[in-house]
């Protein structure tokens, strides 16, 4: 029987993978500023709008942010509302409204998906059988990259014996560290 050559291993799966790679940290890395920054979606027009709204933030409720969607020419799937802050915030598909509880005013937001973003994010929420199963296989082939690194370097101050085991051990707690102190 042929003996494994796990540099070559490490290669191959580094080629064949090297797409989905980039692919999910570049998604990843904009999963983490999703908070602060919409990179999926870019604004495409924006509309000063005032409307009298109920004094009671009781009557605010999902199906009056849908007929007033409807009542500012909004015909966009619905998402969700809230109100946050003093301000009553619809989300639709392709829209954004936000007004100011006290004075009425207002602003629509009207949004486009961006191209190649919107698509990469797409990789993280996908749910389909197919693409699980995909990832579940991708996530297989970085574990094995990462333990065939770890063999490649057989002797030496570079080897995983000498070196790598710290920095492996190091790369397991930084995170942990996160994880319990801001979790």
């Amino acid at each position: 029987m042929k003996k494994i050559n796990w540099r070559n291993l490490h290669r191959d799966l580094g080629y064949f993978y090297i797409g989905l790679i980039v692919s999910f940290s570049l998604s990843g890395i904009i999963q983490n500023h999703r908070k602060t920054w919409h990179p999926e979606k870019y604004t495409v027009a924006t509309k000063a709008v005032t409307y009298a709204l109920p004094k009671e933030e009781a009557l605010l409720t999902e199906d009056f942010a849908k007929d007033l969607g409807k009542k500012l020419g909004i015909d966009d799937e619905f998402r969700r509302s809230r109100v946050k802050e003093g301000k009553f915030q619809i989300s639709f598909e392709k829209n954004d409204v936000e007004f100011d509880l006290a004075t009425g005013k207002g602003e629509i937001s009207s949004f486009a998906k961006t191209p190649i973003i919107d698509s990469i994010l797409e990789l993280h929420k996908s749910n389909s059988n197919f693409w699980i199963y995909y990832s579940d296989i991708f996530a297989i082939g970085l574990i094995t990259i990462a333990l065939t690194g770890t063999i490649m370097i057989k002797a030496g101050k570079f080897s995983w014996k000498q070196r790598g085991w710290k920095l492996a051990v190091a790369g397991i707690i930084f995170p942990l560290l996160f994880l319990f102190l801001l979790g």
